[in-house]
């Protein structure tokens, strides 16, 4: 897959549009070089005998391009195996001049991408309502179920591996593969078989809208919660229920949780800042190519009531949540940013479609924050830094079949083990990666706990037990475990 390495705590939503741009890229780097090699060896040696130059006519830009694409789609011996020859040479001469240029954010996305790109911001599609990651055995693991979704109510669980779909395993399929599977017509059902705690569960699903982007609640007395999960178009209004409700019910203290926030829409980032900010407050100054910048101020409609706010962030909170956090950082005394470093997106995208129902989506800004602070590359310094458990900072590894670990031995998968252990509850003396007696215990009591082959020794099993538990036990404890949280609704309450 995409992916060998993620991290076990929720990681950064990445785009689909750059994800597939990252899977192309890696095509087209391999292709080059195959290209490069063979002509200058098998070229080299028989061209001049063998070909035939092709005629330029100079008097045009893009001639050599589309002579190229001419001669490929008429005479190259693979393309006959390739539907619409030309449209797919277009297509990747055009990928090919996006991902040599060292910007991430820019792409050429497909029709299907558009509409997936477009569907991962709004969150508004037909499905079942989970987010997951590719775990490097190439299976999905979900990481977060969305509030008053499909998946909620049927009781899909964090941490759940998807395993089949509809009778199929779906091992080693591509995110968009996968997608397409799970989606379907409101009020169909789909069959989903999930690996949990090495068992197999099988839940039917009633497929059903998902469009939630936010999730409020009030936590104790007049303290009101509200998480932000994208930018998206329906934001502004979701967050103005959530907040109406809160200012009815008294609330006058804030937490926003921005963690894990990509980001989403610049007119979405100035509603939502219109309503914790007075009017004409400056919220991002934009950069452009010709030296020109442009301000981005406050629409109005401001709620006074929340006299104290405090913003969550993590390394996996970019760009328009980055925005926000800093326009509020600035702009007022009362807000208290806490967490880790933030990812450091200051750049601003645009679309351009194109009739056929693709897009061209490039970076045409910097953006910095009111006081004129470059974000790119850098990100947000929170004012009380608060981390989370170890564990949740560890690379996620995958063991091979047959490939164990035990007493006396050293091994990453081994410190990962550790911290996963300590982290449920299991008692070890050490979690930097030598198997000690301690971990040969805590192993023993897990595998005995979730009913695995007894035994003191990790195996592939067992570690990937060990982290998807990770993600259960957190999101099911998580008022408890969760300390960057519990120091917010501290710092808001003195």
């Amino acid at each position: 897959m995409e992916e060998e390495n993620v991290r076990i705590k929720l990681e950064r939503h990445i785009w689909p549009d750059e994800r597939a741009n990252r899977r192309r890229k890696k095509i087209f780097v391999s292709t080059v070089i195959i290209a490069i090699v063979l002509s200058f060896g098998i070229g080299w040696l028989f061209g001049t005998f063998l070909q035939t130059p092709i005629t330029i006519n100079n008097s045009g830009k893009y001639t050599r391009l589309d002579a190229i694409i001419e001669t490929l789609a008429n005479q190259w011996y693979f393309g006959k195996d390739i539907e619409d020859i030309q449209e797919w040479l277009l297509t990747n001469a055009i990928n090919g001049m996006i991902d040599l240029n060292g910007d991430i954010h820019t792409s050429y996305m497909t029709p299907e991408e558009v509409r997936s790109f477009n569907e991962s911001i709004d969150m508004g599609f037909v499905g079942i309502g989970v987010q997951y990651y590719m775990s490097a055995d190439g299976y999905p693991v979900v990481e977060r179920v969305f509030k008053n979704s499909p998946a909620e109510e049927f009781g899909v669980m964090p941490g759940d591996i998807i395993f089949t779909v509809d009778g199929v395993d779906i091992q080693g399929f591509e995110t968009e593969e996968i997608a397409s599977r799970v989606k379907g017509e409101a009020g169909t059902k789909v069959v989903i078989e999930f690996i949990r705690a090495g068992a197999i569960v099988k839940i039917e699903i009633i497929r059903g809208l998902v469009k939630n982007s936010a999730f409020g609640q009030i936590l104790s007395g007049n303290i009101g919660y509200l998480e932000i999960y994208q930018f998206g178009s329906s934001t502004t209004q979701e967050v103005v229920g959530y907040l109406n409700d809160m200012k009815d019910r008294n609330v006058s203290k804030l937490i926003i949780d921005l963690r894990d926030n990509g980001g989403g829409y610049l007119n979405t980032l100035i509603g939502i800042s219109s309503l914790l900010l007075p009017k004409d407050t400056v919220v991002i100054r934009q950069e452009y190519k010709d030296g020109k910048t442009e301000i981005g101020k406050t629409l109005g409609g401001q709620m006074t009531n929340f006299k104290d706010i405090v913003i969550l962030v993590n390394g996996n909170t970019a760009s328009a949540s980055e925005v926000l956090t800093a326009a509020l950082q600035e702009q007022a005394d009362h807000i208290i940013v806490v967490g880790t470093q933030t990812y450091g997106k200051g750049t601003v995208q645009i679309t351009r479609p194109f009739a056929d129902g693709s897009a061209l989506k490039f970076t045409s800004a910097q953006w910095k924050s009111p006081n004129g602070k470059a974000i790119h590359g850098v990100g947000i310094t929170p004012d009380i830094v608060i981390e989370l458990h170890p564990v949740f900072y560890f690379d996620k590894i995958v063991l091979d079949e047959g490939v164990t670990f035990g007493f006396d031995q050293v091994d990453r998968s081994v410190a990962l083990a550790q911290l996963a252990l300590d982290f449920l509850g299991y008692s070890v003396d050490r979690t930097d990666g030598y198997f000690d007696q301690s971990t040969v215990d805590a192993i023993i009591k897990f595998r005995a706990d979730y009913k695995l082959e007894e035994s003191g020794r990790l195996d592939k099993k067992a570690l990937q037990v060990l982290s998807t538990e990770v993600i259960r036990y957190w999101f099911t404890n998580r008022s408890q475990l969760d300390t960057q949280l519990q120091k917010a609704i501290e710092l808001i309450n003195e």
